[in-house]
């Protein structure tokens, strides 16, 4: 894979009306368009193993952000005004959430952008928390050549 973007990923929480905080990702992915579909892929590394990750894998469809993880089941769908059964990996065992998805702002071209999502996660039709995530994508200049 390779490497030739900058993403930023910034996630906001609330749980029954209490900021939970701000985490923030930042790591070098690829960022692709085909047929329309825009890709960003991207290394999630483990906090207690360096070498070991995942791969991150951000679809944008028109209308729609779909959101998965290699070696995981966990699959979540974002699509605006429309709430999506999906499955979620806790790293304990695996559950369905409802998501829904009031807010998709996709802002990106050829060279990158951003993307705004905010959605509700909910557990056995109880809220479990609002979300604001927030995408950005920025290619890597190219080093000088010598």
């Amino acid at each position: 894979m390779k490497e030739d973007y900058a993403i930023t990923i910034r996630g906001r929480q609330v749980y029954e009306d209490e900021d939970q905080g701000e985490i923030c990702l930042s790591a070098l992915g690829t960022y692709r368009e085909k047929d329309g579909t825009r890709f960003i892929l991207y290394k999630e590394y483990d906090e207690d193993n360096a070498s070991a990750y995942r791969t991150a894998l951000l679809k944008v469809e028109p209308g729609m952000v779909t959101m998965s993880r290699s070696g995981s089941p966990t699959r979540l769908i974002l699509e605006k005004g429309r709430r999506h059964l999906c499955l979620y990996d806790t790293g304990l065992g695996s559950l369905t959430v409802g998501i829904y998805t009031s807010q998709l702002d996709v802002d990106l071209n050829e060279s990158g952008g951003t993307l705004e999502i905010a959605y509700t996660l909910d557990v056995d039709s109880n809220l479990s928390s609002q979300n604001l995530l927030h995408v950005e994508v920025t290619p890597v200049p190219e080093p000088p050549e010598l």
